[in-house]
């Protein structure tokens, strides 16, 4: 056994060399051609000059902003010498998506990514001191900004997002004189956008969005997006802290709604946990049953719905709150099958908060969600029955707390209602149906918004009807 190892030991040994004999030439040198580079020196496309990155071994080729990439020429291919590549100059590539560039030389070969990426030069965000927020018109390439009156316009510190790779001018983080129009410019490669910053001080604001915290920029992202579309939707509006509404210092005298969108992971279920949960509001009412009892009008959604019955709209009956409470925590919402909805209670079809809606099958549905959106279901709504606080149906429920009821769920269950303006106190209207959401943590794949828009329209149905 030992004598057939050794054979085999042998046989081998003699095959290798016989193997590195016919690859070597006869001065021992390898016939594979490695001395070669595979490198792109330079590419351009339809004569746009590309950045050669030769760690990653990409080229990137700058375009204006709305450039049809569709069918580019190569108009310039520079490759190290003796290198060729799947790619010709004069060939016609389309570049809505990366090209794969193989370049070879002898025997070697480099794969180059190709990109084409078209210049962008916008403003995404533009917040002034950390707290004001600009509503920014792309069309226009407008951004206004409302700030107190209070407030010193000659020395505002805006905080600017914008493109990446982008340059803005004046600097982001600088002290401004907003006292007239301000244009900031961003530049990136052959895009360029001017924005005119105007900034107004608000001495007496028309709408104010309330909350628990002291900058809008601080709320959850529920209630935050909410109040962004009032920022870029309402005119003369600002945020205000719950304490800034019992301090007083916002002057609330021209103020015609106040909005307060309550969201809270997990829910409020009634009476006793919004006084555990919105300590900040209960400490205001006094100022805010002041400001209902001049005339000013709410709109109150969510858990919001809690509030009327501490500022005096019921009465003296405090217990008035919503019967049937609950809600799920924003991580982990719950994935809408289709479009969710309410519908309107009957005789209400007409009403002013329930006009120019993206309508469905059912015409008395309102719907508010698509397939595809992420849900926290936060309702604050009043079961009517027997056995739930004495609303034995709907005319009860009227009776007790002088509401008149716009929307019910599927089981009679009353989720939109208003409190009239009577008597010089303003009018309220309460949106308490877990389908009213402005914000999703994430969309599912192919998610297209149609019923969605609904909750911006009956925001704005109420904005309008409750200014009247």
């Amino acid at each position: 056994m030992k004598t057939r190892i050794n054979n085999i030991i042998s046989a081998s040994f003699i095959f290798l060399m016989m193997m590195c004999m016919v690859a070597c030439t006869d001065d021992n040198v390898s016939g594979l051609q490695l001395s070669g580079d595979c490198t792109i020196e330079a590419l351009t496309l339809d004569n746009y000059e590309g950045k050669v990155d030769f760690n990653s071994r990409t080229v990137t080729v700058n375009l204006p902003e709305t450039y049809d990439t569709r069918a580019m020429i190569v108009t310039e291919l520079r490759l190290s010498e003796g290198a060729s590549a799947n790619v010709q100059k004069g060939q016609t590539v389309n570049m809505e998506g990366a090209q794969n560039i193989h370049v070879t030389n002898g025997d070697l070969f480099l794969d180059w990514k190709l990109v084409a990426k078209r210049d962008e030069a916008k403003i995404y965000s533009f917040i002034v001191n950390e707290v004001y927020n600009g509503i920014i018109d792309q069309s226009a390439k407008t951004i206004t900004v409302y700030v107190p009156g209070g407030v010193d316009i000659t020395a505002l510190v805006p905080s600017v997002e914008f493109s990446e790779e982008a340059v803005c001018q004046p600097l982001s983080g600088v002290p401004q004189d907003f006292t007239n129009p301000v244009v900031y410019t961003v530049t990136n490669g052959t895009a360029q956008a001017q924005y005119t910053v105007n900034v107004f001080a608000i001495d007496k604001p028309r709408a104010v969005f309330v909350g628990n915290v002291p900058t809008m920029n601080e709320l959850d992202p529920e209630a935050k997006e909410a109040c962004s579309w009032m920022l870029a939707n309402v005119e003369k509006s600002l945020y205000a802290s719950f304490a800034d509404i019992q301090m007083e210092t916002v002057d609330l005298s021209e103020c015609k709604v106040i909005w307060w969108h309550f969201h809270y992971d997990g829910g409020v279920d009634g009476h006793d946990q919004f006084v555990t949960k919105a300590p900040y509001a209960i400490d205001a009412k006094n100022q805010l049953r002041t400001y209902y009892e001049n005339g000013g009008a709410f709109f109150l959604t969510r858990y919001a719905t809690n509030l009327p019955s501490f500022i005096g709209v019921t009465g003296d009956d405090e217990w008035t709150t919503p019967n049937n409470c609950w809600g799920q925590n924003e991580a982990d919402a719950e994935l809408c099958g289709g479009p969710w909805d309410f519908k309107m209670y009957n005789g209400q079809t007409g009403h002013p908060l329930w006009q120019g809606l993206v309508t469905g099958d059912d015409p008395n549905a309102v719907y508010t969600t698509d397939a595809g959106y992420h849900i926290t279901n936060s309702t604050a709504q009043y079961h009517i029955g027997n056995d739930w606080g004495g609303y034995d149906n709907h005319a009860a429920w009227e009776a007790r707390t002088g509401g008149k009821i716009l929307g019910v769920g599927g089981d009679g269950s009353v989720v939109a209602w208003e409190y009239p303006a009577h008597d010089g106190k303003g009018g309220i209207v309460c949106i308490g149906s877990g389908c009213y959401d402005w914000y999703s943590y994430t969309f599912e794949a192919g998610y297209t918004e149609k019923f969605h828009k609904n909750v911006s329209i009956i925001t704005q149905n109420a904005f309008n009807y409750l200014t009247k």
